[in-house]
């Protein structure tokens, strides 16, 4: 969740960090810092409570020269936010500064030893606790830093990355991960950037290092990077090319990234099946599953683990799996599933889906279910994230950086790939014929066409969201593939409205929900075309009966909700399978327009961080 940024290099260190730091404000976080190495070894460590501008503001009047630094932003865990508890924390000597994400889960019994041997903590952090760690190892064995970070983390238990300055050698950067993601980039002068992801890297380079599990990375101006395992084996470091463009982080003319990544929707969609879709020659194809088609095809059940959003597109495509491949499908909460001693068969598929590939909850799912002997597949939007390298195979969704905390676009890249999967094993394994896999494919080729014609109508959505813009509460509806739309709906107004919401299965109104109804309550409900469709129209008789407003997401000519409705929002025909694709769409857009007209942070809400890697 925290963001990371470190420079070494020719140029000024500060600017470039400071630039940094604001590309990876998505992320979220209550407090920034930059800790930079002057010519003169000066250690300054600057940080502030609050947004990156006021650290910038803070440091205007200060010394903020050198050409090495690190730079942070913080998501608290362990303490409040405030001054004391930002990173960088310093070494009690002044002599190193370090910058962490991650948990260290046995810093307490770590601290306890450490006071024992006369360390004195100023914050709260489990963060101080490893400067002090690295700092007593460095005196008490006379060993270098890098050394020194490599023994202090042979004994810590949780999830880390961190970037460590120290002033007894002002020409290296030493780095390490452990389940938080951390990216070297290589610059084209001899200048090294540090990073939680690609996005403040791509303005200077595009070739870069995933750093894997228990890696140190020793980034020396003089003699490049070199990188070791924890155990201390030298690894020759793998670089990569980045195919992301600046262009794809910055906000194009839009308000908000919410806003721009809700308006990519067309051509995200269009990428996710590009190449793997062909109408002429009628074939759907996932190349990152190919090897694992057969498996695919015979196994007796897939579990889908993911958290937020991306659980919400798994329940899509529990429904897509086993409607189209026959195949049983359970959908856990990556965070509960490893808690509750899950049944795990090596003949099963695990299928992890996440926008950042680094769900701290979600690979640890994965881990289980490798220690079991299951297939484990991915589904993720980052390349060269931690998920796509530990899955046995997968595919990436192609929706582009998506930098909105409230996810959108990952949602609807997300289904899409689910359905050229069902698609693909449907076909191998002979469960649709091929009229119905014609018919499908065809309409999911005129699914970005179709979406592109609902965000048309941002202006109609836009007055429905100012008339419920002061509600306390809202109840969303779905039957079917639906109900998953109407949990998606409810959490994007909660997360960045502040508006308390509920996703139901129409059926389970009665079951307790229907107390809350009155003419006070707005109720989305979608009710389009399809098998359910006269079970929700009587939902929707329940609803008007006790006076409570009716926004219906309904499908084009749909007279009949039209009637009963108070606001009603016409999308395109489709199948059945494919609605989620565009049912989504405008209750994405109220929930926008609702966030911006109460005033709220859309792109970054309060609280909440796009990449959680912590459990």
């Amino acid at each position: 969740m925290c963001g990371i940024v470190a420079y070494i290099g020719k140029e000024q260190a500060f600017p470039i960090i400071l630039k940094g730091l604001k590309r990876l404000e998505y992320r979220g976080y209550d407090s920034a810092g930059i800790a930079v190495l002057n010519d003169d070894t000066n250690l300054n460590n600057y940080k502030r409570q609050g947004k990156v501008s006021e650290l910038e503001n803070f440091a205007a009047d200060h010394d903020t020269t050198g050409t090495i630094g690190i730079g942070h932003t913080r998501w608290a865990t362990h303490g409040l936010p405030n001054n004391v508890n930002a990173h960088p924390h310093v070494s009690s000597d002044g002599e190193m500064a370090l910058i962490h994400n991650g948990i260290i889960e046995n810093y307490d019994s770590l601290k306890e030893e450490l006071i024992s041997r006369g360390y004195e903590f100023k914050s709260e952090t489990d963060t101080e606790v490893l400067i002090h760690l690295i700092d007593d190892i460095k005196k008490k064995e006379n060993v270098k830093t890098a050394e020194a970070v490599r023994i202090a983390l042979n004994s810590v238990i949780g999830a880390y990355a961190i970037v460590v300055v120290s002033k007894d050698n002002p020409n290296q950067l030493i780095a390490a991960r452990k389940s938080s993601p951390l990216v070297v980039g290589i610059g084209k002068q001899g200048d090294f950037y540090l990073a939680s992801d690609a996005t403040p890297i791509i303005e200077y380079t595009n070739e870069v290092v995933y750093m894997e599990d228990e890696e140190i990375a020793i980034v020396d101006r003089n003699e490049g990077l070199r990188i070791f395992s924890i155990q201390n084996k030298e690894k020759t470091p793998y670089i990569q090319k980045l195919e992301m463009q600046l262009e794809a982080i910055e906000k194009g003319g839009y308000e908000h990234f919410m806003l721009k990544e809700i308006h990519e929707q067309p051509r995200s969609i269009q990428d996710c099946f590009r190449g793997r879709l062909n109408l002429d020659e009628g074939w759907v194809g996932l190349g990152g599953i190919k090897d694992y088609e057969k498996q695919l095809t015979k196994a007796k059940r897939i579990i889908m683990v993911a958290c937020g959003t991306s659980w919400h597109a798994a329940l899509v495509g529990e429904y897509l799996f086993e409607d189209l491949t026959r195949i049983p499908v359970e959908v856990e909460y990556a965070s509960e599933f490893r808690y509750r001693n899950p049944i795990i068969n090596e003949d099963d598929i695990v299928i992890a889906i996440s926008q950042s590939g680094e769900t701290a909850d979600t690979l640890a799912a994965l881990d289980l279910a490798k220690s079991k002997g299951a297939t484990i597949l991915g589904i993720c939007n980052v390349v060269g994230s931690s998920i796509s390298r530990v899955t046995d195979a997968g595919s990436y969704t192609h929706a582009g950086p998506e930098i909105g905390v409230a996810s959108t676009k990952a949602f609807t890249a997300q289904v899409t790939v689910l359905t050229l999967m069902a698609l693909t094993i449907a076909r191998k394994k002979g469960t649709i014929i091929e009229s119905e896999f014609r018919k499908i494919i065809t309409e999911l080729d005129l699914i970005p066409n179709k979406v592109a014609k609902i965000l048309e109508k941002a202006d109609q959505l836009e007055e429905i969201a100012a008339a419920y813009k002061d509600a306390s509460n809202a109840l969303y509806l779905g039957r079917g593939n639906s109900f998953p739309v109407a949990l998606e709906g409810a959490l994007k107004l909660k997360e960045i409205s502040y508006i308390h919401a509920e996703g139901y299965p129409a059926a389970e109104m009665k079951h307790g929900p229907i107390a809350l109804i009155d003419e006070e309550m707005p109720v989305f409900v979608i009710a389009t075309q399809g098998p359910s469709y006269e079970k929700v129209v009587s939902n929707i008789q329940e609803v008007k009966a006790r006076k409570g407003k009716i926004i219906a997401v309904i499908t084009e000519g749909d007279e009949q909700v039209k009637e009963m409705a108070d606001h009603c929002i016409e999308i395109p025909d489709t199948d059945e399978n494919l609605t989620p694709l565009l049912t989504t769409i405008p209750l994405q857009l109220i929930s926008y327009y609702v966030a911006v007209m109460r005033g709220a942070n859309v792109d970054q809400p309060r609280n909440l961080a796009k990449s959680v890697t912590v459990e």
